[in-house]
Parts: structure tokens; sequence; C-alpha cells
């Protein structure tokens, strides 16, 4: 056999072997999905730079990932928001990076999700890490990493294979969250972090929706929520002083440039809300926040129309996203903090 045959058969075989993979995760219900990481973050950051004053750019954590759908907002008010939310992160990071590192000049959404936006400014505490990582890859991002990610967004949008994750679900499926899945006891004698599942998808522009699964399957959205359940059994107290004194500092900046800031509480539910309740009451936290910010806000609780039960208890359905940006946006013109396109 000569070297020609060998190549043409070792490529006949690798094609046959990544297409019965492929069609195996396929036929346990997987589907390609782009991975929320922070490249595709960067790539929504770098348009800050281009933004007029009429534009919104939207922050926070994963509740305005989920509940806030940049096409919805867009057709409401003729422009397409910027979405920077983080995952799991502090929005303080993220707001001060566009505070002091950019000239924009516009309106920035922050979500409040009382946990995270309350939680710490510690640089090495997970709330505060997981954004500034991002923050941090953008500024120093190479070339090549950027053409790396742009090859493989058209993978990723075509292949199951492709769906690995920088938040190791725990139904990914690439090689390294298979091999990690492996477990041998429990070494360190602390609490083992529950079965965590993907529940989002995620186009290019980072529009994010639950999964039709989560909103639909029960025994699924309670597996999501015996995460929420351990998160708020291990999370340390949260730190009022410090989030409060760096935020109000920003954005006393960004006020003093000409920006404006609109604060938004989304929909939590059941067991989730009432432990926010119990650890982070309204009147000690956010009605604090507010009259100390002296900026446009919207708590859900206030308003009838923004008012959801989250499949999971922390996010919305992509039908109810939907609505609640839609009215959202309603509630904002209606009270002059978003102008009308037609009246531009």
């Amino acid at each position: 056999m000569n070297l020609k045959q060998s190549l043409l058969i070792a490529v006949l075989l690798s094609a046959v072997s990544l297409g019965a993979w492929e069609l195996y995760w396929r036929s346990k219900g997987f589907y390609p999905n782009i991975d929320d990481n922070k490249d595709l973050w960067a790539v929504q950051r770098a348009k800050v730079g281009q933004l007029t004053n009429d534009d919104v750019v939207l922050i926070g954590s994963s509740r305005v990932l989920f509940d806030i759908q940049v096409d919805e907002w867009e057709k409401q008010t003729g422009r397409k928001p910027i979405q920077l939310a983080s995952a799991g992160s502090s929005p303080l990071p993220i707001f001060s990076d566009l505070v002091n590192n950019t000239d924009f000049k516009g309106t920035i959404l922050v979500g409040v999700t009382p946990g995270l936006f309350f939680s710490t400014t510690f640089p090495e505490a997970s709330p505060w890490k997981r954004a500034q990582t991002k923050v941090d890859y953008f500024h120093e991002r190479t070339y090549a990493q950027q053409l790396n990610h742009t090859i493989s967004l058209p993978l990723q949008s075509a292949l199951v294979m492709m769906s690995g994750s920088e938040e190791e679900w725990s139904d990914d499926i690439d090689l390294k969250a298979l091999l990690g899945r492996i477990k041998i006891g429990n070494r360190t004698g602390e609490p083992e972090f529950p079965p965590f599942y993907n529940f989002n998808d995620t186009r290019v522009d980072r529009n994010t929706e639950m999964t039709a699964r989560t909103a639909s399957d029960t025994a699924f959205a309670n597996t999501i929520k015996t995460v929420w359940g351990f998160f708020g059994k291990n999370a340390p107290p949260p730190d009022k002083k410090s989030t409060m004194a760096f935020f109000l500092e920003d954005l006393k900046k960004f006020k003093a440039k000409g920006g404006k800031v609109i604060l938004v509480r989304c929909p939590s539910s059941g067991g989730l809300k009432i432990g926010e309740d119990m650890k982070l009451p309204r009147a000690t936290f956010w009605d604090d926040l507010v009259q100390q910010a002296q900026v446009k806000s919207y708590y859900f609780e206030d308003y009838k129309q923004l008012q959801f039960e989250c499949p999971e208890w922390s996010h919305l359905s992509a039908a109810d996203a939907r609505k609640f940006t839609v009215e959202l946006v309603k509630i904002m013109k209606a009270d002059g903090t978003l102008s009308n396109p037609k009246t531009n």
C-alpha cells in the first residue's frame, strides 16, 4: 500500500468516525449551539467604540441575557442594543470598563440581580473575576485569537461535536468535559456541586433564550433549581458597602460625561425569590441603591405587565422574555426614559 492509499484510507476512516460521533449525539437530542464565551463577548464589546449617544448597552448578569431580547428591543426602539451582560457575574467590572475606557455617552441599562450586584469587589471572587476576565481578554486579545474565533463560528453553528463551553456544563460533550465527569470519590470533603445542565440557546449577537426543554420539562427545570439552592446555601454574605461605593463612583463619572443609566430588576420567583427577599431585602438594597443613584429604575414587581413566573425560578422562558422586553420598553417610553424612534 503506497502513501497515497494510506492517506485516503485515513481520511475516510476519520470522516466516518466523526460522522458517527456527530450522529450519535444528535440522536441523544443535542443540537449545534454557539458558545457564549469571552471571544463572543469581546466581539460585542468592540462595537461600543462605534456607538452614538442614542445607543443602548445592556449589562448585568444572566437575567439580562435571558430576559431582554435584542430583536424585540430593536423593533420597539429602532436601535439594536449591545448585549454585554455576563452570566454569574457582577456588572460592576464591565460598567467600570465602559465608563473609564470608552468615550461612550449613551445609555447603559444595568441589570440588578441582588446576590451578584451586591456580592463583592474582591478581584479573586468568582462574581467579580468572571466579568473582569472578559474585560481583560477584550483588551489583550491577539489577531490570532480573533481569527480563530471567526473560523470557529461556522463550525459551532453546524456541528454538535463542537459544543464545548467555558461554562463547563454537566452535559457538555467535548473530550475535556467527558473526561472531567469521571469521578473517583470526594477527596476534599467539600459539598459536591450538583449537575448543572446547559439551558440556553445563544446567537452570534449574544441574544440568548431559554431552551424549550427548560420551559416545558419540569424535572429538568428542577435540576437547575437545585443549583440555585446550592449557590444560596454556600454564598458568602453580601458586601453592600464596597459594591455601592464602587458603583456610585463610576456612575458619577458617567453622568459627568453626559451618559444615562437605567437600573432594572428582572423577575425571579419561587423559592429563589423568597431567599432573595430574606437575605437581600428590597428596602435595604434595591431601594437604597435607587435613592443614592438618582437614575431611572424599574422593579418588576411594580408593574403587572412585567410579572412572569420563571420556569427554573431565575430566568424567563423565550416567549415570556419577548413579552417582558416589549412591555419594559413601552414603560420606559411612556416614562420618557427612552425616545420613540418616530420622534427622533
